[in-house]
């Protein structure tokens, strides 16, 4: 059992070293393979199976006691209340900068987290499929803030997140492409009777400003666990850049590529160009409305060189 210092100075997490993590996995057994890790794993991050035993494992057994833990609530309300409604999904959220790996933390969590006998049925939205229309975005002159706040429709969103929660049979999100970088029109990605629904985004935990004095409603309030996915900005640029670079070898030679122009450029400019978009519009948004979220999730996974997590740092309850 890991041993920890509460009494060196107070704090809202508790913080774990990755071999004090690691040692929380107890007997969870490994169900993925270097195959499944293949498909699973982004552009630029090759995720070992190390990697998935020493953080992913312990945080799914984690996930799974508080997934049972929050069921057998739900059945104790229900006995109190005479009635049984139907059954509402677990849902958990996760953010973090673009670049710093959270979709394939997402992917790998949902892999394991089917992988229980007690929740088979596990989805992944992203709030990609969110981002209004590039006509709407070019409309309002927002091209350029695309991923900001002001760039999602959030009442789209909390409308979906409300439906999963009140338990509807079937809930239907948006579709984005990454590679027309735009939502692809009359497609949808259908939940139905999720257990669990993992929502993957940059901003899903901002509440934003408050100007009326009315109650507002925010997308984390649908949230039953959240995780942020941390790294040193620096080097979240440089796995951007890296991005860049592969993509520009790859899907942006695709005749259907919205950046099919970046494929033409020698490493050179592809460097520079990468670290101009970074430095104007990825950082921007990481230090006014991503970052400042971070201290809202009740896990921070904190990563350093090849997108290892190094710190895990747990809310206290």
């Amino acid at each position: 059992m890991v041993q920890k210092n509460r009494t060196a100075h107070f704090s809202r997490y508790i913080t774990f070293t990755r071999d004090e993590w690691a040692q929380l996995r107890a007997s969870t057994p490994m169900p993925l393979t270097e195959e499944d890790l293949v498909k699973l794993h982004g552009i630029n991050e090759q995720v070992s199976l190390s990697e998935v035993d020493e953080i992913y494992l312990p945080l799914s057994r984690l996930l799974n006691l508080y997934v049972d833990a929050t069921r057998n609530l739900y059945l104790a309300s229900s006995r109190f209340l005479g009635h049984l409604e139907e059954k509402v999904p677990y849902i958990i959220g996760i953010a973090g900068s673009v670049a710093v790996g959270k979709s394939t933390t997402a992917r790998i969590i949902q892999a394991l987290l089917e992988r229980w006998p007690s929740h088979p049925r596990v989805d992944l939205v992203t709030t990609d499929g969110f981002l209004y229309p590039n006509h709407v975005l070019e409309e309002r002159g927002l091209m350029n803030r695309k991923g900001f706040p002001e760039s999602y429709d959030v009442r789209s969103l909390i409308r979906f997140l409300a439906d999963v929660k009140s338990g509807k049979p079937a809930v239907s999100a948006p579709v984005y492409s990454h590679l027309t970088y735009d939502i692809v029109p009359g497609e949808y990605k259908v939940v139905e009777h999720p257990d669990i629904v993992i929502v993957e985004g940059l901003n899903v935990l901002q509440t934003g400003g408050t100007t009326t004095t009315k109650p507002q409603l925010f997308v984390s309030d649908f949230f039953d666990f959240t995780i942020y996915v941390d790294a040193e900005e620096h080097q979240i640029k440089q796995w951007y850049i890296e991005r860049f670079q592969k993509l520009r070898e790859t899907a942006f030679r695709k005749r259907e590529s919205y950046f099919q122009r970046y494929s033409l450029l020698s490493e050179e400019e592809a460097i520079s160009t990468a670290s101009h978009i970074w430095d104007t519009v990825n950082a921007v948004n990481l230090r006014e409305n991503i970052l400042p979220t971070r201290a809202r999730a009740q896990l921070i996974l904190t990563k350093g060189p090849h997108h290892a997590v190094q710190l895990a740092r747990l809310r206290k309850l």
